[in-house]
């Protein structure tokens, strides 16, 4: 059963690089790291553990492996240290890069697909990081219901 859930979850990482490649831009970038940070951040902090995990999966995730790890690990800090330090002006920050996709149908939905991914990461996406998701995914201009986040 669990075997099972690994498999498809490495399937589905698998399938986010091979969208990512196609959009490869900090753009891109930015909004999926801005995005994640807005999700992570959901319960309104992130604890030591909470950061290690992340980071473990930024450089071990397919579809970030496409950008050099040392320029997503600073960019994500960046949203991380800018949302602890003012969470209201690192949301205005995150969903100025979110904003960014608006109109880009395609990327929007990879990018939106990766902040959910990396919301559920750790097995619980629960219901802060889902009404986080929802309002990423009226930023990107996509239908929350679309996503099961309605």
């Amino acid at each position: 059963m669990f075997s099972n859930f690994l498999d498809k979850a490495r399937n589905k990482f698998s399938e986010l690089k091979t969208g990512a490649l196609k959009y490869k831009s900090k753009e891109f970038l930015h909004a999926a790291l801005g995005g994640s940070a807005l999700v992570i951040m959901a319960d309104g902090s992130i604890d030591a553990q909470e950061k290690s995990k992340m980071m473990s999966f930024i450089e071990n995730n397919e579809a970030l492996s496409i950008y050099d790890t040392s320029e997503v690990v600073k960019t994500w800090k960046d949203y991380i240290d800018t949302l602890e330090m003012d969470a209201d002006i690192g949301e205005a920050k995150a969903m100025s890069a979110l904003g960014k996709m608006k109109g880009k149908d395609e990327e929007s939905r990879l990018v939106l697909r990766m902040v959910c991914a990396i919301g559920a990461s750790d097995g619980d996406f629960d219901k802060d990081e889902k009404r986080v998701a929802a309002k990423i995914a009226l930023e990107l201009g996509l239908n929350p219901a679309d996503f099961d986040l309605a």
